[in-house]
């Protein structure tokens, strides 16, 4: 291998074209993990004996194909939250230290059917539930561009292992900005794919066989091109869905020129640092030059604040499902004793114990909603927005992130409302890509979202695909550019 950067469209064509090894390339990504892991806890689950084991059938095997998988022998992380066979699945949850999966999830018999060679899984949040990836079973991860840095969650720790150059590809999932916010935070690219398009079998602490409202799972890549690759292989409907095949609407974006975008480059209800939102600005001048359509103000015709209160809702209200029942308890309480009922304790209280017919309600609105933004993408081919306010914050493992702050321009802000970035797209069920945009004066990196109308994943993914060309592509950390 020249690069441990090497994209997994790259790597499969060095193996189809025999020029690499399977094994060659595993134990590369296997060294550089055993290297560089132990400071940076990205890859907290390892199973290189069963990638090794895996790598040489399929180098053994490789002449018996009329035609290779589109990952044969890419060697790939997955974030803990998937079930693996034979590996622990425990969410950052202490309890569940002891629980071994049995089977492969939906998305993983998918993955390794493609060829792809599993590493190990890669460090979360307790519960998925944080935009930092710390828990009592594996630790802290760390930003591979600061140390002393979150690289963001609940996906965290698979974006620091493609940002340091420990694998390949990598898989995550996102209700509340887990795909966008590592993605954001280290430099790569993610991909929420649109709603329910990628089947979420075998992603659940507790085994659930519904797929929980809002949430999804979809690819993390270091390049455009490998995410559309991996979204290829993780989409369509599970077995029990025999009656239906998805067919995602194919790309028509060819070039910047002509293309309609809608640049949203900060929001009162959410501010963002002067140095993101100014890089946005600039993103949108240089879109203009390059023949693209650019408005500034263009936005879906409804009121944000109530979209964002929608989005909570109905985001807790999913969430409650995780939770255990003491947990519920205390928000009960809460509930009956807040005086200030637009506090964001009583709004959290509220989205828990959501009664039926009051969900009911708020999904009716939001499917309203959905046709609003509907009818925003007949003028707008992508919306592009900040994923997040800030570039990847300091470690701060106190309280949960509605207890915590950070600084925005100076200010103090509650690190959770960043959720309005996370829910303008997340709650309708949109498709949205993270790519990189641009660095800080401290040298860290920052990311947009570029957001699509429903199904119009392979248009999203395209737009960043041209950015990556002429804007901005992925850039490796100074540390582990070796």
């Amino acid at each position: 291998m020249d690069t441990a950067f090497a994209t997994a469209r790259r790597i499969a064509s060095l193996i189809k074209a025999g020029k690499i090894s399977a094994l060659e390339v595993t134990d590369f990504y296997i060294a550089r993990i055993e290297a560089f892991d132990d400071a940076l806890n990205a890859v907290v689950v390892r199973d290189f004996d069963r990638a090794r084991a895996q790598a040489k059938s399929l180098d053994r095997t490789k002449k018996k194909h009329a035609k290779l998988p589109p990952l044969y022998g890419v060697p790939m992380t997955l974030k803990e939250s998937f079930d693996v066979a034979g590996l622990p699945t425990t969410w950052g949850v202490e309890a569940a230290r002891d629980n071994i999966a049995k089977t492969d999830a939906i998305a993983v018999q998918r993955f390794k059917a493609a060829g792809a060679v599993v590493l190990g899984k890669t460090n979360v949040p307790v519960m998925l539930a944080d935009w930092q990836s710390s828990n009592p079973i594996y630790g802290t991860s760390n930003n591979p561009w600061d140390m002393a840095r979150s690289p963001g969650g609940s996906s965290g720790g698979s974006a620091a292992s493609l940002a340091a150059g420990f694998s390949a590809l990598d898989a995550g999932s996102d209700i509340g900005n887990s795909l966008r916010d590592p993605a954001h935070y280290c430099g790569i690219y993610a991909h929420k794919p649109t709603y329910g398009i990628c089947a979420m079998r075998g992603h659940s602490l507790s085994g659930s066989f519904a797929p929980p409202d809002i949430s999804c799972i979809g690819p993390m890549a270091r390049s455009a091109g490998d995410l559309a690759l991996g979204l290829s292989v993780m989409a369509g409907p599970e077995e029990i869905e025999a009656g239906w095949q998805l067919a995602l609407p194919k790309s028509t974006v060819k070039s910047l020129k002509g293309l309609r975008v809608a640049i949203m480059a900060d929001h009162p209800l959410c501010p963002v640092e002067t140095e993101i939102s100014d890089a946005m600005l600039e993103l949108g001048k240089f879109l203009k030059k390059s023949g693209a359509k650019v408005n500034y103000t263009a936005r879906p015709d409804f009121d944000a604040a109530a979209v964002f209160e929608n989005y909570m809702l109905l985001l807790n209200s999913a969430l409650s499902a995780r939770m255990p029942d003491k947990v519920i308890d205390k928000m009960r309480q809460m509930l009956n004793t807040a005086a200030d009922e637009t506090s964001p304790g009583f709004m959290t209280a509220r989205g828990v114990l959501l009664e039926h017919r009051l969900w009911l309600r708020e999904n009716e609105e939001r499917a309203r909603l959905r046709t609003v933004w509907a009818d925003f993408f007949k003028d707008y081919d992508v919306l592009i927005s900040p994923a997040a306010s800030t570039a990847a914050v300091p470690h701060d493992h106190s309280g949960n992130m509605s207890e915590r702050s950070i600084l925005v321009n100076g200010e103090p802000m509650i690190f959770g409302q960043q959720l309005f970035w996370a829910g303008y797209s997340c709650n309708f069920g949109l498709p949205s890509t993270a790519a990189p945009l641009g660095f800080t004066q401290a040298g860290l990196p920052f990311g947009m979202q570029i957001i699509g109308a429903p199904y119009a994943d392979a248009t999203t993914i395209a737009v960043a695909g041209l950015l990556e060309k002429d804007w901005l592509g992925f850039v490796a950390p100074l540390a582990y550019d070796l």
